[in-house]
């Protein structure tokens, strides 16, 4: 080898080391690079494996009902606490606008909008964390893609104790009007939209959680705290009536015990938790009425019937929203469908849509779960338990998968 090439190796070695020793001590680089790899090797992905439609129902299904085996939802229920009744309270008169302190503002990692969005939740109260001591014990997988509002809960309630955190469905605009003016921020999980696409056929569609700090009636707007986009930016009612549509209303607050009378009265019947989910029923079932071509009305009408076991009917709702058209990363967010099946006996549907999540996101614990439950009913035990411990690979805390493991191990 002459020396001009030794010269042009040793180069070439130098930059190589260069940029991985940057990459390995800068952390702003290195977060800068993950995005652009994340992209990379999902639109390879997307090339090789081209993405489909999500999948429509089979025909004519035969229902059969079993609720047997069902995953463990102990570490999952709202923890209540249940204060002697109160007078009526007098109504409130909302004021104009209303624009709380801002918590300082922190740019999300990746596929980390929830733990980003509770860090600022939290720091409102004088937390004073970071996004990533929250990811650390709910997505230990830095390419988790999703964290269930269970998950935010069970950090609060194990490392912010001194905190208490509520989620509820259904909610309306002027519920959170009531709450901010209560001087309570709100988060919320809603729908977002990327601007540019992953791979070929991206419909941009992805869940978001976003912080409420304010509202404005002159703008018809509330003031965000968004994780993604920015600090104290306004959003139309609505278009956020729209986008908070698709979860169901989804909407979490965090206060001092010392509140926990204030938030009882504003929520009133709200704050029991199956009254708040049969207002919620209630709600999509007329809201699938009024708008019967909306997918979304229908997945959460099979949401809230999934709540009260009502296994049949909420199948045959999810049909419907499954006939209309779901996103792509429908299941990446929502796991009602997969509950609704196991429990109807309809596993070839169960497994269709689970197969189908799991190529837009393998590492989901939860679509790995179903599988495995499915893989159970059809009899492949060996393959129900390699699913199990593959979903907790993914995340060592998921009770529901321990708890599958152990059954399975234990009724061979």
């Amino acid at each position: 080898m002459d020396k001009v090439k030794r010269w042009w190796l040793l180069a070439l070695f130098l930059l190589i080391g260069g940029i991985g020793w940057r990459f390995w001590s800068d952390s702003a680089f290195q977060d800068r690079w993950l995005w652009r790899w994340e992209r990379l090797r999902v639109y390879a992905q997307g090339v090789l494996d081209p993405v489909e439609p999500p999948p429509t129902p089979l025909p004519a299904p035969a229902i059969a009902i079993t609720r047997h085996p069902r995953p463990t939802e102990a570490l999952h229920q709202p923890q209540m606490t249940f204060l002697p009744p109160t007078a009526t309270p007098t109504p409130l008169v909302l004021p104009s606008a209303v624009s709380l302190p801002a918590p300082r503002w922190e740019r999300q990692d990746i596929n980390n909008c929830g733990p980003a969005a509770l860090a600022m939740y939290l720091r409102y109260y004088g937390w004073e964390g970071d996004q990533f001591d929250i990811s650390t014990l709910v997505k230990p997988q830095r390419d988790d893609r999703n964290v269930n509002v269970e998950e935010l809960a069970y950090y609060v309630r194990n490392r912010a104790g001194w905190l208490n955190i509520e989620y509820r469905v259904g909610g309306n605009l002027t519920l959170l009007k009531r709450l901010l003016a209560a001087g309570f921020p709100v988060l919320i999980e809603e729908s977002f939209y990327f601007e540019s696409p992953f791979y070929p056929n991206d419909d941009l569609w992805a869940a978001h959680y976003n912080l409420l700090t304010g509202y404005d009636e002159a703008t018809q707007s509330f003031i965000s705290q968004n994780s993604y986009y920015g600090a104290n930016l306004k959003v139309g009612y609505t278009d956020l009536q729209r986008e908070w549509q698709v979860f169901n209303y989804l909407y979490i607050l965090v206060f001092r015990p010392d509140q926990i009378q204030t938030i009882r009265d504003i929520l009133a019947e709200d704050w029991d938790v199956p009254t708040n989910r049969q207002k919620a029923l209630d709600l999509a079932q007329s809201e699938s009425e009024a708008h019967p071509q909306n997918a979304f009305t229908w997945f959460n009408l099979g949401t809230n019937l999934v709540y009260f076991e009502r296994y049949p009917e909420a199948a045959l709702a999810y049909d419907r929203a499954r006939q209309l058209g779901l996103p792509q990363r429908m299941y990446r967010y929502q796991f009602g469908p997969f509950l609704a099946y196991f429990h109807t006996g309809r596993i070839d549907d169960l497994m269709a849509i689970v197969e189908y999540a799991l190529k837009r996101t393998p590492n989901s614990e939860e679509a790995l779960l179903w599988r495995g439950w499915a893989h159970y009913r059809q009899g492949k035990l060996q393959e129900a338990i390699a699913d199990f411990r593959a979903a907790l690979e993914q995340n060592p805390t998921y009770v529901d998968a321990q708890y599958a493991l152990n059954f399975v191990l234990n009724n061979p």
